[in-house]
């Protein structure tokens, strides 16, 4: 049975300072057994995953609190990064035990033991924790002119109609090749950084634009060229110094796991002069490549023959991508860039994160670096060996996926506290700096479109319908509803909200390559834009929004109220997810309050605020405290 009254990990009542801890640092402990249950010892048992070592402390104990004993104690962490796993047990005069542990009280069985996370603190930018980003997937988002692809690397096709559908049926080998491209360019995007700032974004993240045979570009052909069809290496610093007199910066996607077949490096089809891996073993690059045997068979990513996977302990490929005095990560930030965000990280040995952070932070001290995982990235395993991502030697931030599942959960019926509980053990497992920067996403290149998501009933069985679906109205009413209340929470919640490109103006699609399409331009739902840039503005205006300490106020069921606060300024976020009115008294002994959205002024009565939320309906109410 679970008595949270004996020891809860997120309560300063009973352990001190909250969640993740700097190395070195000081954890005081506090368990209150029923004093009629007779203990007399408290022991708390812990095993260091890193250091694959057991510890223990005796908590003393401090006389009673009503009608709980209460054992008392501090634990000095490790001086190094580790992670931590405890439980307590109890004893008493006649020698009987007993285990309490995250599940409650134990006679037997494997502990569930609580995670403290040990990190070493470092600097995390402030751009980033304090940005709006604005992922843009360059092929798609802003043409100037119908690029001719004649003499490219790749058998490319160039679309005349910016509004096709991508092409995703395979080719007569069955493979879908992502060889038809819409000519989305630099110089398009930096026609469009006026509007971007005034929507209020502040960092763009690009998806790779180094040269490649494909439209994502995942599979890079020459890491020191810029696409041809995206423009040349004076475009991207053009754009970098413009994007940088408007208060913006740009964050470079880094695809360092796996190459191309088509590349430079591996040079399948012999289209560079070069001499790649796949055509000779004396190559430049043949150490780069795991061949067994050589040259058809090889390590590609998740079988993929067409990305070629690298060895990242190859010293040569190691200099080449971090160590060399202009190599891949320093160049392109000496460029104009400010920050990597690292695709599969997953992939990477931790060693190789960590030579690249110190790459990145030697070149610009006020860099940031990115990594995309998918779950918790203080307790990811891959490839069986536990991850050190967040720990201080590697990455700054990561993408929120879990934010993103939570969410869409919530708004779609699920259980607000279900998003709490999600959300709040990130919050006590990720340093805080980490955790203020999280990169919080509704969505990506990767997952279908938000609005379709939020609107469509269910997901069509084929891929030709699915490329062919578009939701009724009276779904798009739907999904529109819960995108405005999603892109609320994604602006005031902790971390760096971040826009997928035309998430904002309610495009539409469900996976790969449908969540891909053209930037409608002059077609835009303005109304839906105006409600992130006005967010985007908010989210500027007010520090709490920023770094503001987060306070969970009610979670239950449809509606979700949380509040930042920070300096004496107070921004709570109302959520109503339901399809139907909710009439609730909302806890409140602070000043009146404004709801941002509407301009309303609500006068607290006897220290609350009575309100009745409509359906699918959400307020940002602002005061300042006393």
């Amino acid at each position: 049975m679970r008595d949270p009254f004996v020891f809860d990990s997120r309560s300063e009542f009973c352990k001190s300072p909250y969640g993740a801890a700097p190395c070195g640092g000081r954890v005081t402990f506090h368990v209150r057994p029923l004093y009629a249950e007779g203990y007399s010892r408290c022991v708390l048992v812990a095993w260091r995953e890193f250091s694959n070592s057991a510890d223990t402390l005796e908590l003393m104990p401090e006389g009673t609190d009503g009608d709980r004993t209460r054992f008392s104690g501090v634990l000095t962490v490790p001086q190094e990064p580790e992670l931590i796993w405890y439980y307590f047990r109890l004893f008493r005069p006649d020698g009987s035990t007993r285990v309490f542990d995250r599940s409650g009280w134990r006679d037997d069985g494997t502990p569930q033991s609580w995670q403290l996370t040990v990190y070493e603190p470092c600097p995390t930018p402030r751009w980033l924790s304090q940005g709006v980003i604005y992922q843009i997937f360059p092929d798609r988002y802003c043409r100037l002119s119908v690029p001719d692809p004649t003499g490219l690397v790749g058998d490319r096709t160039v679309h005349e109609n910016w509004s096709d559908c991508p092409d995703w049926r395979p080719d007569e080998h069955g493979e879908v090749r992502n060889r038809d491209f819409f000519g989305g360019s630099l110089a398009g995007i930096t026609s469009r950084l006026p509007e971007l700032a005034a929507m209020g974004v502040t960092v763009l993240y690009l998806n790779p634009i180094f040269e490649s045979a494909s439209n994502h570009r995942y599979n890079t052909a020459d890491y020191c060229a810029i696409d041809p069809m995206l423009g040349t290496e004076a475009d991207f610093r053009r754009l970098c110094q413009r994007a940088k007199a408007l208060g913006l910066r740009v964050i470079l996607d880094g695809v360092f796991n796996h190459t191309g077949s088509q590349s430079r490096y591996f040079n399948a089809d012999g289209f560079y002069p070069d001499t790649g891996a796949a055509q000779s073993q004396t190559s430049p690059y043949f150490d780069w490549f795991s061949f067994h045997p050589w040259p058809t068979d090889y390590d590609a990513w998740w079988g993929i023959k067409t990305l070629p996977a690298v060895r990242e302990d190859c010293p040569s490929y190691r200099n080449f991508i971090i160590h060399d005095e202009n190599a891949v990560v320093r160049r392109w930030l000496r460029a104009g860039a400010s920050g990597w965000r690292l695709d599969v990280a997953d992939e990477l040995p931790d060693d190789f994160i960590a030579a690249l952070r110190a790459a990145v932070e030697e070149t610009d001290p006020d860099a940031a670096l990115i990594g995309e995982v998918w779950e918790d990235a203080t307790t990811k395993i891959a490839y069986s060996q536990r991850r050190r991502y967040l720990l201080g030697r590697e990455l700054h931030s990561v993408m929120n996926y879990p934010f993103r599942t939570a969410l869409i959960a919530y708004l779609r019926g699920g259980d607000a506290d279900d998003f709490r509980e999600t959300l709040e053990a990130l919050r006590e497992n990720y340093p805080p700096e980490a955790f203020l920067s999280l990169m919080n996403f509704l969505g990506t290149h990767d997952t279908p479109r938000i609005l379709t998501v939020l609107g469509a009933d269910n997901v069509p069985d084929s891929k030709a319908d699915r490329a062919a679906y578009r939701l009724s109205p009276a779904q798009r009413q739907i999904g529109l509803e819960r995108l405005r209340l999603a892109a609320l929470i994604l602006f005031t919640f902790p971390g760096a909200p971040t826009v997928y490109y035309g998430d904002e103006a309610a495009m539409e699609g469900w996976e790969d390559p449908f969540n891909r399409a053209g930037y409608p331009w002059a077609q835009e739902d303005t109304d839906l834009k105006a409600h992130f840039a006005e967010l985007a503005r908010f989210r500027r205006s007010f520090p709490a929004l920023q770094a503001g300490v987060l306070h969970w106020i009610w979670t239950s069921g449809p509606l979700l109220i949380f509040a930042r606060e920070l300096d004496g300024q107070l921004l709570t976020t109302v959520v109503n997810a339901a399809d139907v009115s909710q009439a609730l008294s909302l806890p409140w002994s602070a000043p009146p309050a404004r709801d941002l959205l509407t301009g309303q002024r609500l006068i607290p009565t006897d220290n609350a605020i009575p309100l009745t939320l409509p359906p699918r309906s959400g307020l940002l109410l602002q005061t300042d405290l006393p």
